[in-house]
């Protein structure tokens, strides 16, 4: 499924903002945006290998360096924003498009490329990690993506993409 969102471009040492898209495509079937795919929530509440959602980004601005993703619960104030996990996939500054790969939930073995910004807040809830898969017991939570294409510190591009309920 493919979400093409106007995301604001932040110039270094303006504040003007420019409009410019980043496109996020969830690249595995099972993720619709709708509805979290069966399996994949915390293991505390019946996840089997639970992962995010593979994606590709594209449209990424000139002389980004990283794409950053936070997974976050809209519905629950302590797992908002970036919540369940941020992590970083490293880019070379020519890249305009890029797979991102999936990452094991309650884990800290992540993929090459993939750095862990903050773990996410609740360890005491489900297992440790990186990523903490939607973990709200089927209370139709709502889980969603931001995606920031970054050059080091300066966002170049931002858009949320909703992840589905849960």
């Amino acid at each position: 499924m493919k979400y093409k969102l106007l995301a604001t471009t932040i110039l270094a040492g303006c504040f003007s903002t420019y409009a410019s898209a980043i496109e996020v495509e969830l690249t595995d079937s099972a993720w619709d945006g709708v509805k979290i795919p069966e399996g994949q929530q915390c293991q505390k509440f019946g996840g089997q290998n639970p992962m995010t959602p593979a994606l590709k980004v594209s449209e990424i601005p000139a002389g980004s360096d990283s794409i950053v993703l936070a997974y976050s619960d809209r519905d629950s104030e302590k797992m908002n924003n970036g919540g369940h996990g941020v992590m970083s996939y490293e880019i070379d500054s020519m890249t305009t498009s890029v797979a991102i790969p999936q990452v094991a939930g309650h884990s800290y073995d992540l993929p090459e490329k993939v750095t862990m910004i903050e773990a996410h807040r609740s360890p005491g809830w489900d297992k440790e990690g990186a990523y903490m898969p939607p973990c709200s017991g089927a209370k139709d939570h709502a889980y969603y993506l931001t995606v920031k294409a970054m050059k080091g510190a300066q966002v170049t591009a931002t858009t949320v993409l909703e992840l589905g309920n849960y």
